[in-house]
C-alpha cells in the first residue's frame, strides 16, 4: 500500500515537471497566424517576443491565448508583409499603444524610475541589513559591559544552571 502510494507519487511529480519544462515552450500562436515565409515568422516572432499583452500585461502578445494578443500578432505580421522594418512596426505599436506595450521599455526620463527603482531598493534593503547587524552588535556589546552580577543574580543563576558556577566565585576559588 504504502509502495503504490509512493509510486503515484513519484509518477505525478514526474508528470508535473514535464508540464512545467513544456508549458513555457507552448505558444499562443495559430496555425493560420503563420506567415508562409520562414524569414518573415521568424521576424514577427522576434518582435512579438518584445511586446506585451495588454490584457494579461505580463506575457508577450506571442505567449498570451488573448483575442486582443492574436489582433496584435496579426498587425504586426500585416506590416511585415507590406514591407516595414522590425523598428518601423515597433514604433508604429508603440505610437498605437504608447510605450507601455513593450515589455522592455527604452531608458528616458519618463522610464528612468523603473530602471533605477529596483537598484534604489536593493540598496535600501543592503543599508538596513548593515545597520541591523550593527545595532545587535552594539546592543550585545553593551550588555556585556553592564555591571557584573549582584550575589542573587548569581545565586538564581546556579540554580537555574546546575553545575555551573559564576566566574567570580570559579577564580576565588583557584
Amino acid at each position: 500500500m504504502i509502495r503504490t502510494t509512493l509510486h503515484n507519487t513519484i509518477v505525478l511529480l514526474l508528470a508535473l515537471l514535464a508540464l512545467a519544462l513544456v508549458g513555457p515552450e507552448a505558444r499562443a500562436v495559430q496555425p493560420d497566424e503563420v506567415l508562409s515565409d520562414p524569414k518573415l515568422e521568424a521576424r514577427a516572432r522576434e518582435i512579438s517576443a518584445g511586446l506585451r499583452c495588454l490584457v494579461c500585461q505580463n506575457q508577450s502578445i506571442d505567449d498570451s491565448d488573448a483575442p486582443l494578443a492574436r489582433d496584435l500578432r496579426l498587425l504586426v505580421r500585416e506590416r511585415l508583409k507590406e514591407g516595414d522594418t522590425n523598428t518601423e512596426v515597433r514604433d508604429y505599436l508603440v505610437q498605437r499603444y504608447g510605450e507601455f506595450v513593450l515589455l522592455s521599455p527604452p531608458v528616458s526620463t519618463r522610464t528612468i524610475a523603473l530602471w533605477v527603482a529596483p537598484l534604489l531598493i536593493l540598496l535600501g534593503a543592503i543599508a538596513l541589513a548593515i545597520r541591523t547587524v550593527f545595532a545587535t552588535r552594539s546592543n550585545t556589546t553593551q550588555a556585556a559591559q553592564s555591571e557584573p552580577l549582584s550575589e542573587d543574580e548569581r545565586a538564581a543563576l546556579d540554580q537555574l544552571l546546575p553545575g555551573h558556577e559564576g566566574k567570580d566565585q570559579a577564580a576565588e576559588r583557584s
